[in-house]
């Protein structure tokens, strides 16, 4: 690694700068369904779309404490830094610091109505719930309603969170490795992608071991339930109010198999399953990943030539359109520039767009129509813009990007929760094989559990199940008729092991409820925050937006605006919140679930 190494401080003393492709980026959705008599409404967003490109203060003017002291940051939010045992099995030890950051109740503290917190985590594994709050917390606040605090936290080894993992001695070491060999991609993209994809696992594996400061072990869900119990119990609580997405869900049922009797109100939403995820399989996730595709596929015939810009009168025409869009980037891809970066457009990024947009399907399948219809015209400028980020800027300050999250530290929690995985390629060949039996996503889907190849052997004595518990309140679980990784059928089979627990199903694409608008699902959660209410099991709800614009004239506008009815203030409110979370939710990113 000495080359990888001296190139990394070459490129800090020069400031070169390269381009980073694969990140979320939230758009406008679709028009809503939804009308409201008298007024022309306008979508308006309540906090900015994009995780936080640096923090507005600084984290390391708030020292670690064992009580929660809040600092104002964020503009009107306060955020704290909690000081938790690093080992559990020996809390005297060393400790960390879990990174914190609440919107405020609406409600005094002091009132009879205040409903103490409810922690927030948005998957990843390796999702920052600080960056969460700081660009939804309003819109989550709206859903729940005024009587509870919303509190983000990056988990141990996270983000703001320290301590922090880290594979790379500097910034731009590591943008060099993911640059030169980006981490997502297709598995198909060539004859040695796979190969490629176990080798590179195999370093970041390697490099885990050789780099670890003695923290690493301690990364893990197992810690980070604990953590959430020692938040609760600094606020004053001892019943944990929790929503958690994707990777969420398995830690929300960890801490309800762990500590079942501090369980107040647990929503777990686009839920994994528990005993495939410790297993280290990631075999069933893509069950329901072509009902999402397909999604695309049909919604785009129905939008008709005004609503989709890549339609074609039946599926089969659009689904032979894509793959000639893939043969054609097989044999010659695109270069491209844009006013901030360049890059080359090709098979694999394609796939990973299109995969991406699965979870997210009613803010970003009108753009990848467009994105698709430019490609057969032989222009990836739309698509590269998808999924564009800053290009990487090299500082002489190492403290201005201490706090920023690193791509490798999901990694840490997943390869440290689960199972160990054999090394040896023949096994990693025969892993892929049997999953594309279960999907044609498999090839953008393997990459996840590579870096667990070569993982240094930390004992796996932390929680790993049985996930089956008598909860001192119900479990709600959540889940979408076509979510692309977080199939319903795995909501159905974690729920079999709380007792009392209810599955409420979302009738929509994308993943985890709020990807889609559905008052029916929102309400259903906030009645469970808020009083404890839980569906009717079997409850199924619709959704109130469609995928793609709808291609009414100006004639048949009038007249379905004379027909739209009118609604409550706060289901008004609701409503609104709701749209705006489904055009800036990205969660399971970055490690993907």
């Amino acid at each position: 690694m000495a080359p990888v190494a001296f190139v990394g401080r070459v490129a800090i003393s020069c400031c070169l700068i390269f381009v980073a492709l694969w990140f979320f980026v939230a758009e406008e959705s679709s028009p809503a369904r939804y009308k409201f008599q008298g007024e022309e409404h306008q979508s308006h967003r309540a906090c900015s779309n994009s995780a936080l490109a640096k923090d507005d203060f600084s984290w390391d003017s708030i020292s670690p404490t064992e009580e929660l002291i809040w600092t104002d940051c964020y503009s009107d939010n306060q955020c704290a830094r909690l000081k938790v045992p690093l080992d559990y099995a020996h809390p005297d030890g060393g400790s960390a610091a879990i990174a914190m950051i609440r919107i405020h109740s609406g409600v005094p503290h002091n009132s009879s109505s205040y409903r103490g917190p409810i922690l927030l985590n948005p998957g990843g594994p390796g999702g920052s719930g600080v960056d969460l709050v700081a660009r939804a917390g309003a819109m989550i606040s709206t859903i729940v309603g005024p009587a509870f605090d919303i509190v983000g936290f990056d988990p141990r080894g996270i983000g703001r969170s320290t301590p922090r993992v880290s594979f790379f001695t500097t910034r731009a070491e590591r943008e060099i490795a993911f640059v030169s060999d980006p981490q997502f991609g297709s598995m198909n993209a060539s004859t040695d992608a796979l190969s490629r994809a176990w080798a590179r696992g195999i370093l970041q594996g390697q490099l885990a071991g050789e780099r670890d400061d003695g923290s690493l072990r301690f990364i893990n869900t197992d810690h980070t339930a604990r953590d959430m119990l020692k938040i609760v119990q600094a606020h004053g609580h001892e019943k944990l109010q929790y929503w958690g997405f994707s990777y969420g869900s398995v830690l929300g049922a960890t801490f309800a198999s762990m500590f079942p009797e501090n369980v107040g109100r647990l929503v777990i939403d686009g839920v994994v399953d528990s005993e495939n995820y410790f297993a280290t399989e990631w075999s069933n996730n893509l069950l329901d990943t072509e009902k999402a595709w397909m999604s695309f596929v049909d919604g785009c015939v129905a939008a008709g030539p005004h609503g989709c810009a890549f339609f074609a009168p039946t599926a089969a025409e659009i689904s032979s359109n894509v793959d000639k869009v893939y043969t054609s980037l097989r044999e010659r891809p695109i270069p491209v520039r844009t006013d901030t970066s360049f890059g080359v457009v090709d098979y694999t990024m394609v796939r990973a767009t299109i995969f991406r947009t699965l979870y997210s399907p009613y803010a970003q399948f009108p753009r990848l129509a467009q994105a698709l219809a430019d490609l057969s015209q032989g222009n990836g400028t739309a698509l590269f813009k998808m999924f564009e980020t800053p290009v990487f800027e090299c500082a002489c300050d190492p403290s201005r990007f201490q706090f920023e999250s690193l791509r490798e530290a999901g990694s840490a929690i997943l390869c440290n929760d689960g199972k160990r995985i054999s090394p040896e390629y023949k096994q990693v060949l025969a892993h892929y094989q049997n999953s594309k039996t279960v999907s044609d996503w498999a090839d953008v889907w393997e990459f996840i559990r590579m870096p667990c190849l070569a993982w240094p052997e930390f004992p796996k004595t932390h929680f790993q199940g049985p996930f089956i518990a008598n909860t001192s309140f119900p479990l709600l679980l959540v889940g979408n008729t076509a979510d692309p990784v977080t199939p319903l059928w795995a909501a159905k089979k974690m729920s079999q092991g709380f007792a009392g627990s209810v599955v409420l199903t979302q009738d929509s694409p994308g993943h985890c409820s709020v990807s889609a608008v559905s008052l029916c699902t929102q309400k259903y959660i906030q009645r469970y925050f808020a009083d404890g209410t839980l569906p009717e099991p079997g409850t199924v709800c619709p959704v109130d937006a469609p995928i793609f614009p709808t291609s009414h004239s100006a004639a048949d506008a009038d007249v379905h605006e004379q027909s739209t009815f009118a609604v409550s203030a706060a289901d008004r409110e609701l409503f609104e919140a709701v749209r705006e979370l489904a055009k800036t939710s990205n969660f399971g990113f970055p490690m993907g679930i």
